[in-house]
C-alpha cells in the first residue's frame, strides 16, 4: 500500500495526496484538515474485511520525475478519444515547475458546472480572513410609530439555522435562529411584529441560466441576505427540497419563537438605521470551515454567499454580477487570467456560465505553486477521491479497493445534464504531483466514467523517461 505523500512546492508544504484504501483516505482527510469535516455526509464504502488501514505522511521526493509530454500525450490519448467525453477541454501541467504537460482545446469556453466554485474559493481565501465570521442581527425598529417592531437584519449568513436547540442541523457550527430569540426575550423589549430587513443584497434573487425547477429539487433556492438552514425546508437534509421565500421564512420562523403572529411579518429592502438599537446577534462559523463544507459537498447557495463576502470585501455591489466582478478581478491580481471568463454565477449552476480548462488548471496551479502561499488551503478544501465529499463514491475499484488513485487525487467536481468536470491535484506512480483541470460538455450516458478513466490515467502513467 502507497502511503501518504506530500511534496515540496520550492520551501513549502502542499498536502496532495492521501492513501488508496478508503478508511485510510478518510484518516488521512483528519490529518489534513484537523477533523473528518464533511465526512458525516459522504457515503463513504467500508474496506475490504481484513484489510487494515494504516496511515502514515511522508515527504514526497524533490527528485521525482516529471512526465514527458510524448509519454503522457501517448498514454491520454486512447482515453480522450472516448465519444462519451463529447467536447473536452483539459489541460495538465506540473505542480512544482508550472510547465505545462498537455493540453487539449484548453481555452475552448465551455460550461464549467461546479468547478466554478473553484474560482470563488479561491478569492475567498486570497480577499478575506479565513476566521472571518458572518453577523446576523435582530435590532429595534427606528422609525416614528414603529414601537415594539424589531428587525431581523441579515447579514448574509445562508448558514443560520431554523432547527430547534439540540436538533441536528446540515451546517456545522451554525448560528441558531433560537439563540437570537433567547436574547431577545432577554433584552427586556415586548416585540409586537417583526421586519426582515434584506438590503445587503442587491439586484435579483436568482441568477440568469438557473432553472426554477431545482428550487424543488434542492439544488438552489432564491439567494437573500437572511435565510434558514440555506432555505432547505428539511434543515439537517442534504437533498431537501428548498423554499421560494427564505426571507420571509426566517422572519415567521423568528415570530413564531418569539409568540408573535407569522402572517404579520414584513420584508423590506431598506436597511435599518446604523444607530438602531441592537437587540440580539449571532455569527456564522469560521470562512475556513464554510469553505470546506461548500466545496465538500458542493453547496450553491453557500457559494453565492461567499461570493458576495468577497464583493463586499472589493467594494463591489453585493449581486450576483458584482460578486463575479470581484472573483475574477480578485484572481487577476493573483496572476490567473480570467479575461475569457463568462460568469453569471459563482457556483457553476447557470447553464450560461463559461470556463476554460486553462482557467481551471491556473487557479488550482496558483494553489500549488510557491507564488500565492494565501492559496495553500484550496488543495485541502478538495474532495479526495474514493473518501470525501463529491468524490467519495468515485475512483473506487469494486474488486480491488487498494487499486486506482483514491487517495491520491483531490479535485473539485462539476455534474449538470451532459456536462462533467473535474480540476485538481494528482500525485502519479512517479511520485510528481500534476495539477490538471478537465471540462466535458455535451457527454454522452458514460460521460462521468469517461472523464474519471482520464484523470485515473495521470495516476497510473508515470511517464517518465
Amino acid at each position: 500500500m502507497r502511503p501518504t505523500q506530500w511534496r515540496p512546492a520550492t520551501h513549502l508544504l502542499v498536502g496532495v495526496g492521501v492513501l488508496a484504501v478508503v478508511a485510510a483516505v478518510v484518516a488521512a482527510a483528519a490529518m489534513l484538515t484537523g477533523r473528518v469535516h464533511g465526512a458525516a455526509h459522504a457515503q463513504v464504502p467500508p474496506p475490504p474485511p481484513g484489510v487494515t488501514a494504516k496511515s502514515s505522511i511522508v515527504a514526497a521526493s524533490g527528485d521525482a520525475q516529471m512526465p514527458t509530454r510524448s509519454g503522457l500525450a501517448a498514454a491520454l490519448a486512447p482515453v480522450v478519444a472516448d465519444p462519451n467525453l463529447g467536447k473536452l477541454g483539459g489541460r495538465v501541467t506540473d505542480a512544482m515547475t508550472g510547465q505545462e504537460l498537455w493540453s487539449q482545446s484548453d481555452d475552448l469556453p465551455l460550461q464549467p458546472a461546479s468547478t466554478n466554485k473553484t474560482l470563488t474559493t479561491a478569492a475567498a481565501l486570497l480577499a478575506l480572513d479565513r476566521q472571518a465570521r458572518v453577523t446576523t442581527r435582530v435590532v429595534e425598529a427606528s422609525e416614528p410609530g414603529d414601537a415594539g417592531v424589531i428587525v431581523l437584519v441579515g447579514g448574509g449568513d445562508p448558514t443560520l439555522s431554523g432547527a430547534p436547540p439540540g436538533q441536528a442541523t446540515w451546517y456545522h457550527g451554525a448560528a441558531r435562529l433560537s439563540d437570537l430569540a433567547d436574547q431577545v426575550r432577554r433584552s427586556g423589549v415586548t416585540p409586537t411584529a417583526v421586519q426582515v430587513d434584506t438590503s445587503l443584497f442587491s439586484g435579483p434573487t436568482f441568477a440568469p441560466g438557473w432553472d426554477p425547477a431545482d428550487i424543488e429539487g434542492g439544488d438552489i433556492a432564491p439567494v437573500e441576505s437572511v435565510m434558514l438552514d440555506a432555505g432547505r425546508i428539511q434543515p439537517a437534509t442534504d437533498e431537501s427540497r428548498r423554499s421560494t421565500t427564505p426571507a420571509l421564512d426566517a422572519g415567521r420562523a423568528l415570530a413564531t419563537a418569539l409568540g408573535l403572529d407569522p402572517a404579520r411579518v414584513t420584508v423590506t429592502g431598506n436597511a435599518v438605521s446604523s444607530g438602531a438599537r441592537q437587540l440580539a446577534a449571532v455569527q456564522s462559523a469560521p470562512l475556513i470551515d464554510r469553505l470546506n463544507e461548500m466545496m465538500n459537498v458542493s453547496d450553491n447557495v453557500m457559494a453565492e454567499c461567499i461570493a458576495r463576502e468577497v464583493a463586499a470585501s472589493m467594494q463591489r455591489p453585493l449581486s450576483f454580477a458584482g460578486a463575479v466582478d470581484a472573483v475574477t478581478n480578485r484572481l487577476n491580481t493573483a496572476h490567473v487570467d480570467t479575461g475569457s471568463a463568462i460568469l453569471r454565477d459563482s457556483s457553476g449552476l447557470s447553464v450560461d456560465d463559461r470556463l476554460t480548462a486553462k482557467i481551471l488548471d491556473s487557479v488550482v496551479q496558483a494553489a500549488a505553486g510557491p507564488d500565492e502561499p494565501k492559496l495553500r488551503p484550496l488543495l485541502d478544501l478538495l474532495p479526495i477521491a474514493g473518501g470525501s465529499g463529491t468524490l467519495s463514491d468515485r475512483f473506487l475499484d469494486a474488486t480491488f479497493h487498494a487499486a486506482g488513485p483514491a487517495g491520491w487525487l483531490r479535485a473539485k467536481t462539476g455534474s449538470l445534464t451532459a456536462i462533467n468536470a473535474l480540476a485538481g491535484v494528482v500525485t502519479d506512480r512517479s511520485g510528481r504531483v500534476l495539477t490538471f483541470a478537465l471540462i466535458s460538455n455535451d457527454a454522452g450516458m458514460s460521460g462521468r466514467t469517461a472523464i474519471d478513466a482520464v484523470a485515473s490515467t495521470l495516476w497510473s502513467c508515470g511517464c517518465a523517461p
